[in-house]
């Protein structure tokens, strides 16, 4: 018999995440926290005890499937609209939060390379843990924070290779080369991820089979991500854009029926990544404390207490800061209808996780130096960098209700009227289009009747749909046959919506789930004929 540790690992990881997931929710805490906690004893576990977490594991195959379903899901609408303030917070506080944590790591004894090399591990926040945590926020909030996880994480990595490459001896610092190297990294990233997103939309074009269509979905984001990694550019960036690419034509070249079947892939292959990530991050506790050597113990969790602490300051100190300067420069009437008060600000202040990406780019650290001696530190960086990932979800999670109940952040009404006006948008061109659609299918008068007193009590209630008759098996059947047909130009009418900017890319999502499983569940009687 062949040797089944694998397959042990394996089922006690995902048993792991299955138990801590429900535990989670029994307890009404949140889910990376009790993913994290329980993951710590499986690492004396028999089975588990020896399992590291290879950083090219979470960089080449967690990151780009979760980021790719992040980016599906955002509000490209809402992201325009927030876009200074999601630069500034994932490409310039990244900056300035790896330059403070570097100015602590000197202080506390690291070279001025290396503790950059520090600053950049820690600087990103993690869209995992985000998305997983910052719930029931608004809409503009929520998406501001998803948008900023979504993109720092390769402004990060890129300081992350230039302070690596000059803690290690192999490239000196210069202004035009990392200049340069942030340039490549997000041009040719957007370029990349541009390129993969059309092939794909093509792809999709010419395979119609929904299980072939989500084979390719299942394939574009590792391609975009290999793509830009090839060109020496951002990964990252490159499947962020794809994903909102393709969040915008999917809807008209995608069918009901792979949305369906992509949906609920990807719904349950993130939460398996994501509760992975999690348990995995929460097993290298030991190790990484039994791998300190250059500093003791008690030295170690000072120092990760002290970054920590930079961490979430230079954030809280960000928000309370930049909004005001740029209130000072931009006076536009309509920059100040977008202005958030200071109570309000606190919830995005501490909404700051850190998570798998960090403790990755930790691992990733190389063990030696161009001239062979070792990596100054790199047991610190790991400890540290542990220490930050343990204070923002043990700390900073737990209390983020209690943020949000103090922040009184305002009811987001204009999600439920942009839904109520799909709905109605879609009656209304079903209706429009029924004439002529019942006369080109043939439909029974009383069919199409039934059809049009079910639309217009739509309009009237946006209730639900009418009850079919069963009089009549063809009356019944001409019933969801011309449903069915009409189902496009609804479909058709609330992507305009969209396009129009009357209604974001979430309710669009939610409208359209509900065409779809209508779609799927009438296209038997269409199939039969």
């Amino acid at each position: 018999m062949q040797d089944a540790h694998v397959l042990q690992v394996l089922v006690v990881i995902l048993a792991a995440v299955l138990a801590l997931s429900w535990l989670a929710r029994r307890l009404g805490a949140p889910g990376p926290v009790v993913l994290l906690l329980g993951g710590v004893p499986l690492a004396w576990v028999p089975w588990t005890a020896d399992v590291t977490l290879p950083p090219e594991v979470v960089l080449l195959l967690f990151l780009p499937a979760l980021l790719y379903w992040e980016s599906l899901t955002t509000s490209l609408r809402e992201i325009r609209a927030n876009l200074r303030v999601v630069f500034l917070t994932s490409v310039v506080l990244v900056l300035v939060t790896a330059g403070a944590v570097a100015v602590v790591g000197h202080a506390l004894g690291l070279s001025w390379p290396v503790a950059w090399v520090l600053g950049a591990v820690v600087a990103p926040t993690d869209a995992t843990a985000v998305a997983a945590v910052a719930k029931g926020m608004p809409r503009r909030t929520l998406t501001t924070l998803r948008a900023e996880s979504l993109v720092n994480d390769g402004t990060a990595l890129v300081v992350f290779g230039i302070a690596v490459a000059i803690a290690t001896g192999a490239e000196t610092f210069s202004w035009p080369s990392a200049l340069g190297q942030f340039g490549l990294s997000y041009v040719g990233g957007a370029l990349a991820g541009g390129v993969v997103a059309w092939l794909a939309a093509q792809a999709r074009k010419v395979v119609r089979e929904p299980v072939l269509q989500n084979t390719v979905s299942v394939l574009t984001p590792f391609a975009a991500f290999l793509l830009a990694e090839e060109l020496h550019a951002s990964g990252v960036l490159a499947v962020v854009v794809c994903g909102l690419w393709l969040s915008q034509v999917g809807p008209r070249t995608v069918t009901a029926r792979t949305r369906l079947q992509a949906r609920a892939f990807w719904q349950v292959t993130t939460f398996l990544l994501n509760g992975t990530l999690f348990v995995l991050v929460g097993m290298q506790l030991r190790g990484a404390f039994e791998s300190l050597q250059s500093y003791s113990w008690g030295e170690a969790l000072f120092d990760a207490v002290l970054v920590a602490l930079t961490v979430i300051g230079v954030r809280l100190l960000w928000s309370y800061t930049t909004p005001y300067i740029i209130r000072t420069v931009d006076r536009r009437p309509q920059q100040r209808l977008r202005r958030v008060g200071a109570r309000q600000r606190l919830a995005t202040a501490w909404s700051g996780f850190r998570g798998g990406v960090s403790l990755a780019a930790a691992l990733a650290v190389p063990l030696v130096l161009v001239d062979g001696s070792p990596f100054p530190g790199r047991d610190l960086i790991i400890v540290v960098t542990f220490g930050v990932i343990l204070v923002t979800l043990l700390v900073q999670a737990p209390t983020l209700p209690r943020v949000l109940r103090f922040a009184r952040l305002p009811e987001d009404t204009a999600e439920a009227a942009e839904e109520a006006l799909a709905h109605r948008r879609a009656a209304e061109a079903g209706l429009a289009a029924l004439p002529a659609t019942a006369a080109r299918l043939g439909i029974h008068p009383t069919a199409a009747e039934h059809v049009r007193a079910d639309y217009e009590e739509r309009l009237h209630t946006l209730d639900g749909d009418h009850e079919e008759p069963e009089d009549h098996v063809v009356e019944r059947e001409d019933y969801q046959r011309l449903r069915h047909a009409l189902l496009a130009e609804k479909r058709a009418a609330v992507v305009a919506l969209r396009d129009a900017g009357k209604i974001d890319d979430i309710v669009l999502r939610r409208v359209q789930a509900g065409l779809d499983a209508e779609e799927v569940r009438l296209a038997g009687v269409v199939d039969d004929d």
